[in-house]
């Protein structure tokens, strides 16, 4: 295999040209938009955004040979779509425990 960027033959299970440092196609980071998309539509909007951000900045990343970049990028995404799920699971928490305390006390209200 040879890199495209500077031609050096480099190894197959290279992740990026010893001789120039840009990135070869076997570099894979997982972007998580999928999961951003889904927790914003789905889940919670406000922390949802900043998961689709960051998840697409991956991509655009790796193009431009920022591993490190994408990286951090993917670790935040995934970060935010845990943040995002995590905010939904405490809101229908929060809506239980409340249905369950003044839900129980409204009949009982209704009938004075």
């Amino acid at each position: 295999m040879f890199c495209g960027q500077c031609g050096k033959e480099i190894s197959e299970r290279a992740l990026s040209c010893p001789a120039c440092g840009a990135p070869t196609s076997n570099v894979s980071v997982p972007n998580y938009l999928v999961q951003a998309i889904l927790v914003t539509i789905c889940c919670c909007l406000p922390f949802g955004i900043p998961a689709i951000v960051y998840a697409s900045q991956v991509n655009s990343k790796l193009a431009a040979g920022d591993i490190a970049g994408a990286n951090s990028s993917s670790k935040s995404a995934k970060m935010w779509c845990w943040i995002a799920l995590g905010g939904w699971l405490l809101a229908v928490v929060l809506y239980l425990v409340i249905f369950l305390i003044f839900g129980a006390a409204l009949p009982f209200a209704a009938t004075l």
